[in-house]
């Protein structure tokens, strides 16, 4: 759902932002949201960082499992 945002900016830099919205065919509102979302983006961390640390390897004594703990762990 998409909400209505009133934000403050230096107007020289709302003239350069609709001219280069403009000629990329989209309009300002959108690039803000994308450029937000790249932002938001970064700040999340990916699977790995998130997980680390949090699971036990399992007990398990096949040849199969014992490589692949080798590998892995």
């Amino acid at each position: 759902m998409k909400k209505r945002l009133t934000i403050t900016v230096d107007g020289e830099l709302v003239s350069h932002a609709k001219r280069y919205a403009r000629s990329r065919g989209v309009s300002l509102s959108s690039l803000i949201e994308v450029s937000l979302r790249e932002i938001v983006a970064e700040d999340t961390p990916s699977f790995a960082p998130r997980w680390r640390g949090r699971f036990e390897p399992a007990g398990r004594v096949d040849e199969r499992y014992r490589a692949s703990a080798r590998k892995w762990l």
